[in-house]
């Protein structure tokens, strides 16, 4: 693989993305690949951006937060970017904990149900 450009092939398997999913990040402007013809070439930039989008992602952030801030950067530098990223990282860590609360009763009550099933069960032997 050429480390300053990728092709889209090169560029699905470094990622381990399909080709579905590298177009629409393209068609919602994630990414601007360079285009020769009909043929994409991803540069530094959008292997960057591809880390930050996959990162996003495993983060819970919807696609046009990722957009958004990606854009700060763009539109008003490295500062600006990095203070947004604060304030989205706090909001979503409040999100994600209350979430990890609400599974960790769901568990619970479903351990809960599997142990009184199974001694119902047993009783019935």
């Amino acid at each position: 693989m050429n480390e300053t450009r990728l092709s889209f092939k090169e560029m699905c398997a470094r990622f381990a993305v399909t080709p579905r999913t590298l177009r629409y990040y393209e068609y919602i402007e994630l990414l601007a690949p360079e285009r020769v013809g009909r043929q994409r070439f991803y540069g530094h930039r959008e292997v960057a951006r591809m880390v930050l989008i996959l990162r996003g992602r495993r983060f819970d952030f919807s696609l046009e937060e990722i957009r958004q801030w990606l854009d700060i950067y763009a539109a008003k530098g490295t500062k600006a970017q990095l203070e947004a990223w604060l304030v989205m990282a706090n909001e979503r860590l409040v999100a994600l904990t209350a979430k990890a609360a609400d599974l960790a009763h769901i568990i619970e009550e479903l351990r809960n149900l599997r142990q009184v099933a199974a001694e119902e069960l047993n009783k019935l032997k």
